[in-house]
């Protein structure tokens, strides 16, 4: 019941957002949703699994954001400052988004464990929520390998993609360091050309 699944996704982020997560019920997350009591327990088995699955989807979206801006147009290091801005962007409009790239789950959030949980689930999208979820170093790696493959030119020598991955990676955590210390005029955009230019400059 993949729409289901979505819509309850959806109340549980829009009770998230109200109170805090300790807060919320599982039944009003159903009714909201438009769904019983138990099509949730079916779909998430419990409140820890919802909230795996809400932060799953979250992580994927972002991550599924980070792939749109570096397949746009636009010479390397402009979609590597794109994916900087859209990180930045992102843990701000997300609570989750920020908690996940920077560590930090205040009070009013889930705390999922970052490590797999044992899992009888009978829905394949909860099997995999209850698999290890990403946690600040992961996401690191997870989008500079995401920006390495997207911006590399075939055939470049060794030396080259190496130096790709050193940039991809610094404007990731550029990125991840204006989430915590949100930069002032000129914003992230002018932090991370400056990083790339001093990198490649002579």
């Amino acid at each position: 019941m993949p729409a289901a699944r979505e819509s309850l996704l959806d109340a549980a982020y829009t009770a998230l957002a109200r109170r805090p997560w300790s807060a919320v019920r599982m039944v009003d997350v159903a009714a909201s949703a438009g769904v019983s009591r138990q099509t949730l327990y079916n779909e998430f088995g419990s409140k820890e699994g919802l909230a795996r699955a809400l932060v799953r989807r979250e992580a994927d979206a972002y991550l599924a954001g980070v792939e749109r801006v570096l397949a746009g147009a636009g010479d390397p290091r402009e979609r590597l400052t794109a994916t900087a801005e859209w990180t930045a962007s992102a843990a701000h409009e997300n609570v989750l988004v920020r908690a996940m790239l920077t560590g930090c789950w205040g009070a009013r959030l889930p705390a999922p464990a970052l490590t797999a949980v044992p899992s009888s689930a009978a829905v394949p999208a909860q099997r995999r929520a209850d698999g290890p979820l990403p946690g600040p170093g992961e996401f690191v790696a997870l989008v500079r390998d995401r920006a390495v493959a997207a911006l590399a030119v075939p055939g470049a020598v060794r030396a080259d993609a190496a130096d790709l991955a050193r940039s991809c990676e610094l404007a990731v955590r550029l990125a991840l360091s204006c989430v915590t210390a949100p930069p002032g005029e000129g914003g992230v955009a002018d932090l991370v050309r400056y990083a790339l230019a001093r990198q490649s400059a002579p």
